[in-house]
Formats: structure tokens, sequence, C-alpha cells
């Protein structure tokens, strides 16, 4: 198990494009947030696909980290997302992990994202995790 500023610290060292911001690490889960602008927009002016999922893997990385302990080779092997409503321009995305099962070799998870100032998840995503052998 690895503490919330470990888990900062690793992000912001070893991801700091990522530009997403840990606001917890609880038992089996996490939340964080991305203070989307410019550049997480597509034409339309929502918020790009690619955005949604990089909220959603960095939730489940940092959930898993908060159980396992910080395991740089830990590898999503599949991330699912079904886009659900339109994210608002300029408002802060929070992703909301819960770890499902976190095996010896493969961590599953969902998570739902929002957008703020909308009680319905704009997105909903499942995803899997390889964790490397002796994690």
């Amino acid at each position: 198990m690895s503490t919330k500023q470990e888990i900062i610290d690793f992000i912001h060292k070893e991801f700091p494009q990522a530009g997403i911001i840990i606001e917890e690490v609880k038992n089996q889960g996490a939340i964080v947030r991305l203070d989307v602008d410019e550049q997480h927009l597509r034409p339309g002016r929502t918020v790009s696909g690619p955005t949604l999922m990089a909220v959603a893997d960095v939730a489940l990385y940092v959930a898993i980290f908060g159980v396992v302990g910080i395991v740089p080779l830990a590898v999503t092997t599949n991330l699912n997302i079904n886009f659900m409503r339109k994210p608002a321009a300029g408002k802060p995305l929070r992703g909301v992990c819960k770890l499902l099962k976190v095996g010896r070799s493969l961590a599953v998870g969902e998570v739902s994202i929002f957008s703020a100032g909308v009680d319905d998840p704009v997105a909903h995503v499942t995803g899997t995790y390889s964790l490397p052998a002796g994690s």
C-alpha cells in the first residue's frame, strides 16, 4: 500500500504531462480531477475522448497503487469506455474509481467520470491492469 502523497510524488515525477490531480486514495478506490482547458477540447467545444480515457486510466493506476503499492510496470491491458453525455467545456472532470478485484496478476476496476455541475456521469469506464510478478 502507498500513501496518497507517495502516489502524488510518483505521478508528478513520472507523468508530469498528465496534469491530473489526485484528490483521494481510499481502500479499493481513488478520486482524481482534471481541470479542463483548451488543449482537452475537440471540435464542437466538448472534451475529447482521449482526455476522458486518460482520466480513467490514471484513476485506475492510482487506485491500484493504493492497494498494492507503487508498481511502475503495472500496465493497462484493457480499457472500455462508454460515452454517456457531453462533458462541459472548461469545467473540471472528476474520475471516481472503484476496484472490483485485485489479484496476483490482474486488477479490474470501474471509473465513473463526472463533469462539474452535472450529477450524472459523462462516461463509464471498465479497465484491467496487468500486475508484474511479485507485486
